[in-house]
């Protein structure tokens, strides 16, 4: 098999095959006549939670080859989307149809089930993970039966964030509102002295702080209203001109900025959906704890800084709203979000990553499932309080462990 790699290129997959099945019976039978199997979405995650057991060998499965579902039930207000979809193919036809999702992530470019399974989120006091717009996920187990588990059932806040230890999801059923515009205004400095976080962090739709840890400062702020809402920053002074998250990059591949009113899915992600924003020269980390922990968590940070600064290529610091899936980071929680663009060296970033780990302690961070950590994963899962209802669920879908690997397993192990 050629040699696969995720899209940062940190990681080549163990796998001895990978499949692209045109049908649901075609994936059926690659299910059945696989011993372990993983499923690969956009390739976008940092880590080998997509990936097989290096020793054990298997299957890697991509659905990107599925016909590309996206039905909507006006009715309902619902979206049935495959689990091959990316955010930017839907986005675009929900548009087309008049409807909305209420948040995106940073980038359109990655899959509607990957998103989902490992709890990313968009940004906005009030919004929460994407995961929370599931109503309804459709999974393939691994003996060949279709499992569908919807809000209210017993187990669904267990199997939207499912590292993929389920099954396959066949679909997704989500939440749709009617289409908005929204409007993104960039504003310059901004200093740690004196923040009042809160109320930065609630002056639009979205906000997103940007630092890379040079100085005792934010050095950018991309602020989100939902027209017509005015935009009231008076922390920070517009900058003239169009800005990329990370300094000194060309602005080009990102989404328009200087207040300029367009649909929600060309202003909701910092990246246009018709570019690549980068090459994938860089490695991921995020941290994801209580909101009212977020001046301190700076300063713990900023001690240190000289320490992060010089691998570091952008922080940037979010809010997320909390929500009820059992493995999102978020969970039961308004949270705080730190997220690190590393470079492209593990071999550098790695014992940074423990110093941001350690400084973040305290307050009991989360990582993002799909990002670089190093914490120990015994105690990642104690941050989560339905970590042993999810492993439940995974016995009870998966019994053979057949979706399992040792990165989940690292985290939640099985009690049989």
């Amino acid at each position: 098999m050629p040699t696969i790699t995720n899209w940062a290129r940190n990681i080549t997959f163990a796998a001895d095959r990978l499949h692209r099945p045109d049908t649901v019976d075609e994936l059926r039978a690659v299910v059945a006549g696989s011993a372990h199997i993983r499923v690969l979405g956009s390739g976008h995650s940092f880590n080998r939670i997509a990936d097989v057991d290096p020793e054990r060998g298997g299957t890697l499965v991509s659905l990107a080859a599925l016909p590309s579902r996206i039905d909507v039930d006006r009715a309902e207000r619902t979206v049935t989307v495959g689990g091959g979809v990316r955010y930017a193919e839907l986005a675009a036809a929900l548009h087309a149809q008049g409807l909305a999702l209420p948040n995106m992530a940073s980038l359109p470019h990655i899959s509607v089930a990957g998103s989902v399974a490992t709890g990313t989120h968009g940004s906005g006091n009030g919004n929460r993970s994407l995961a929370e717009s599931v109503r309804a996920v459709e999974l393939l187990t691994g003996d060949g039966e279709i499992v569908t588990l919807a809000r209210g059932d017993v187990g669904f806040e267990g199997a939207v964030v499912s590292l993929g230890a389920l099954g396959v999801v066949l679909s997704l059923t989500l939440d749709v509102e009617p289409t908005f515009e929204v409007a993104q205004h960039v504003f310059g400095e901004l200093p740690f002295a004196g923040l009042d976080f809160a109320a930065v962090s609630s002056a639009a739709y979205s906000v997103s702080l940007f630092t890379d840890w040079r100085g005792p400062r934010f050095e950018q702020v991309w602020v989100k209203r939902r027209v017509p809402e005015a935009v009231d920053f008076p922390w920070a002074e517009p900058v003239g001109e169009a800005r990329h998250p990370v300094p000194g990059m060309s602005a080009v591949h990102c989404t328009e900025q200087f207040g300029v009113a367009g649909p929600w899915h060309e202003r909701l992600p910092h990246f246009r959906a018709e570019f690549t924003p980068s090459s994938g020269d860089e490695l991921q980390s995020e941290y994801l704890l209580p909101r009212e922990h977020a001046v301190a968590a700076l300063a713990a940070l900023d001690a240190v800084r000289e320490r992060i600064a010089p691998v570091v290529q952008v922080c940037e610091v979010r809010t997320v709203a909390a929500d009820t899936q059992w493995l999102s980071p978020a969970y039961g929680r308004d949270t705080v979000a730190f997220h690190f663009t590393w470079v492209a060296d593990a071999e550098q970033v790695l014992p940074v990553v423990s110093l941001v780990e350690d400084r973040l302690r305290e307050f009991g961070p989360r990582p993002h499932w799909g990002k670089v950590f190093t914490a120990d994963p015994a105690q990642v899962a104690e941050r989560y309080p339905r970590a042993a209802d999810f492993v439940a669920l995974a016995e009870r879908l998966d019994p053979e462990g057949k979706f399992s690997n040792g990165f989940v397993r690292g985290l939640l192990p099985r009690r049989t």
